[in-house]
């Protein structure tokens, strides 16, 4: 005789149980305790002096002139009608190409040929990493000397049957170009290691399955390591942008802005002159706050683009 075992009855439609609202109090002082100082610090330190310039920008201040006052939007009107400053404009924006562009290309370049074991090229990492991190303004120094009209570059030229040699800083023409190529030159340890922390971060059974079946170095390059380099040259583009849009160090000690008139000078640079030897601290504000919508919008930009085409790989 069959035993029916009685089921518990199914609650169908029986309200949801309510929770509890967890006490807010904690989660505050978890707050204060760890993030408060970040914040504090960031609010200090960054946004502070960035409210502080956009207050000055709208105004007329200057500390030996007349009385500060309001003018509102003409300080920015003023600068795009300023030879000076449309000058320090293109200026920046060559420099800031020849800094993305050759530091890019040259740190890959040498990423792959130390990326291998050896106490050698452990060295040789070293070596090219030493440049970023000593002072710009000793880097300055000594390049200011090699590339003198009397120095060593020169000198060497000379040697070789060159009798006139180019004034590599005293040349409008060559200028700008020597002073971006010193800048890439301090940069190009920091692409290569970045470079490198991506290339030993693929998996080398990619590069053997696909040698097993019969890609050469080129197409493995192509299709292996370019596309999975993606993050490393994400970081590398924006920080070498940054970094080509805020050079002062470099332009104040090699060339002080010439040879010429604005021949080198970027707008990081206008913007010291003018604040602090013009004493025009409202148009140098606006100056500055331009160039920071600027540095804004092309790292949004790139970075938009390059993480694009991290998430399609």
């Amino acid at each position: 005789m069959a035993v029916e075992v009685a089921r518990p009855p199914t609650r169908t439609g029986s309200p949801a149980i309510a929770r509890r609202p967890r006490p807010v109090w904690p989660r505050v002082r978890h707050f204060l305790s760890f993030g408060a100082p970040g914040v504090l610090v960031y609010v200090c330190f960054v946004l502070a002096p960035i409210a502080v310039s956009v207050g000055y920008s709208l105004t007329n201040y200057n500390p030996f002139g007349p009385k500060t006052r309001f003018v509102g939007l003409s300080n920015y009107k003023d600068l795009f009608t300023d030879s000076e400053f449309l000058t320090s404009l293109k200026v920046t924006t060559i420099l800031t190409l020849i800094v993305v562009i050759v530091p890019n290309v040259l740190g890959l370049g040498v990423a792959l040929l130390l990326d291998r074991r050896g106490r050698l090229y452990v060295a040789l990492r070293s070596v090219f990493f030493t440049p970023v991190v000593l002072s710009s303004v000793v880097v300055s120094i000594v390049w200011t000397r090699l590339l003198a009209d009397d120095g060593l570059v020169d000198q060497a030229l000379r040697g070789m049957g060159v009798a006139h040699p180019p004034g590599w800083l005293s040349d409008p023409s060559y200028a700008l170009y020597s002073v971006g190529a010193i800048l890439s030159w301090q940069m190009l340890g920091f692409c290569v290691v970045v470079y490198l922390a991506g290339l030993q971060g693929i998996p080398q059974e990619l590069h053997e399955a696909a040698e097993i079946d019969g890609a050469g170095p080129i197409e493995r390059f192509r299709k292996i390591t370019w596309p999975l380099l993606a993050p490393a040259l994400t970081i590398n583009t924006i920080v070498m942008l940054i970094t080509g849009f805020k050079a002062f160090d470099h332009i104040q000690v090699i060339t002080n802005g010439g040879p010429g008139t604005g021949t080198t000078a970027t707008i990081a640079f206008n913007v010291l002159q003018t604040g602090f030897n013009a004493n025009r601290q409202g148009y140098a504000s606006a100056m500055a706050i331009v160039m920071l919508i600027i540095v804004a919008i092309a790292s949004a930009v790139a970075l938009r683009i390059l993480q694009k085409r991290e998430v399609s790989l």
